[in-house]
């Protein structure tokens, strides 16, 4: 896909905008940790809830669901979607308790529910565990995840696409290091508008490109007859549960057991990680369940709809892609408007920087608050531990990147 100037001046006013939120809130932030970590508990919902929206919906989200729909329909989506009963536990049962409970961090919680050194032990294990393997596997997946779509939308080697990736890495590392969490919630606002835009305009696309819904439904009846399925399974909302894919067996496990007894970044069993930073950066315990609800209401039911139709068309148009998850990549490039490029590159760019930023800004919090303070310099100043969580995240900025 080949962009033109007007392409790249978009995408340096998003760069540029992104860099001017970290100068402005680099003071607030640099105030103590609590203003670094959690912009001073003091976060509207509707800001918060954003934030977690937009940090679920990486560079490769998309993509994902794309594939689930063009090989086994809407219903494929219950492989992420069983989670929602977590969500909705953690929203009415635990998210006003999270606020309450006037931690950092969920790992800090460890020592308020247990005591003594297994306690501690514990503690300073799971902020080591979490805040670098785990958060830098998250963080590395995304990134290379990041490079195969740069390849695929500007036709460019892997060489370009990693150094590009490099630099959207650098630079949000930067804004993380400057504004703490206020630059990631505030970037995530503005990202998310991006990129949901240009999911729907996109979806719009693709739906005409195929003659309408009308047009569309009855394609993939064919589709359906040809595969050999049931009628109507790709736009079953339920499974077939006599299907290879999700026999009921399957189907049962995962709405009854899998949702809590998995432990997946942003859907963790009554909340934990960066979701439960944002609900304990809420102003109140009100607002840490409004944030929370908005997030599983906009995670669950609204944002992965513009996806699921260009999944549909993809698999009307790209029948036989080895990878169905490029059918979303092959339906920008094909059916995008020209003018809108630039905007969708600066959409992809948004989804990537909105994931690195909370991941590093929450490892960051594990490795500060809950082994460098807890452990190693307990009685230092507020100014100490905000530099120290500047360092850490640049640690983690290249753990990740390497």
């Amino acid at each position: 896909m080949k962009l033109t100037f007007v392409d790249w001046a978009v995408v340096a006013i998003y760069f540029l905008f992104n860099l001017a939120v970290g100068f402005y809130y680099k003071k607030r932030a640099s105030e103590s940790t609590s203003e670094f970590f959690l912009g001073g508990r003091n976060i509207p919902w509707w800001l918060a809830g954003t934030s977690m929206v937009a940090t679920t919906f990486a560079a490769d989200t998309p993509l994902a669901v794309t594939g689930m729909v063009a090989r086994n329909g809407v219903a494929g989506n219950w492989l992420w979607w069983n989670f929602v009963a977590s969500g909705m536990l953690t929203v009415f049962l635990y998210a006003r308790l999270w606020r309450r409970s006037g931690v950092m961090t969920d790992v800090e919680f460890a020592e308020i529910r247990y005591a003594g050194k297994p306690a501690a032990f514990l503690r300073g294990f799971r902020a080591l565990y979490l805040g670098i393997p785990i958060n830098c596997i998250i963080l590395g997946w995304v990134n290379l995840a990041m490079v195969k779509i740069l390849m695929l939308i500007l036709g460019i080697g892997k060489l370009e696409a990693l150094g590009i990736v490099l630099g959207m890495i650098a630079l949000t590392s930067f804004i993380s290091t400057l504004a703490g969490l206020w630059g990631v919630l505030v970037t995530d606002l503005f990202q998310f508008v991006i990129k949901m835009s240009m999911v729907i305009v996109l979806a719009v696309a693709a739906v005409g490109a195929v003659g309408g819904i009308d047009a569309m439904k009855a394609k993939l009846s064919l589709l359906d007859a040809a595969r050999g399925a049931a009628p109507g399974s790709m736009l079953s909302f339920v499974p077939d549960l006599n299907s290879a894919w999700m026999p009921m067996i399957t189907f049962l496990v995962y709405i009854s057991m899998n949702w809590w007894a998995t432990w997946y970044p942003g859907s963790e069993p009554g909340g934990g990680g960066f979701v439960a930073q944002r609900m304990f950066c809420a102003k109140d315990e009100r607002h840490s369940l409004l944030a929370t609800l908005w997030f599983n209401v906009a995670h669950y039911a609204i944002r992965p709809w513009p996806w699921i139709l260009v999944g549909l068309v993809s698999a009307i148009l790209y029948p036989g892609l080895p990878d169905p998850e490029i059918g979303y990549i092959k339906v920008m490039i094909d059916h995008l408007h020209p003018s809108l490029r630039g905007l969708m590159v600066a959409a992809f760019a948004a989804a990537f920087m909105s994931t690195i930023g909370t991941q590093l800004n929450w490892g960051a919090s594990y490795l500060v608050n809950d082994f460098y303070r807890r452990f190693l310099r307990p009685e230092e100043t507020e100014k100490h531990y905000v530099a120290a969580s500047q360092w850490a995240t640049v640690v983690l900025t290249v753990i990740s990147a390497v």
